[in-house]
């Protein structure tokens, strides 16, 4: 995808959605980080909500998301029942499908609830 095929960088009208939008680099040193540390989903069971900081890092293969998709993909997630580890596994899953990678992690950390904090990490090498 070309940066100029970017829908919603820019664009006061999209919508939080699964899509992951990306654009070439021909960097092959690069490493990149995102951290979100304003995440909410609920719990599966009683769908009480959860909070939680995440880090997606990655070495890209020729490709790098585009951080407002990024924002709108971890939206789809507000109000969704998932458990914290299937969490980290389903946006590795996600990630490496939208960009090919050659390596990738995702750590989510979990605020504490009923004194219990969560860290689940979930890692990607092509190798």
């Amino acid at each position: 995808m070309a940066a100029t095929s970017l829908t919603k960088l820019g664009n006061p009208d999209a919508r939080p959605d699964r899509r992951l939008e990306v654009f070439e680099t021909a960097d092959r040193g690069l490493h990149v980080t995102l951290n979100c540390a304003e995440f909410t989903c609920r719990c599966p069971i009683t769908g009480q909500p959860d909070w939680a900081t995440i880090a997606i890092s990655y070495a890209p293969a020729g490709r790098i998301v585009e951080s407002k998709s990024v924002k709108l993909y971890l939206e789809t997630f507000r109000e969704e029942g998932i458990f914290h580890e299937h969490l980290a596994t389903t946006i590795r899953d996600d990630f490496v499908a939208a960009l090919d990678p050659r390596s990738l992690e995702v750590t989510v950390s979990f605020n504490s609830r009923g004194g219990i904090a969560i860290s689940a990490r979930s890692s990607y090498d092509r190798d």
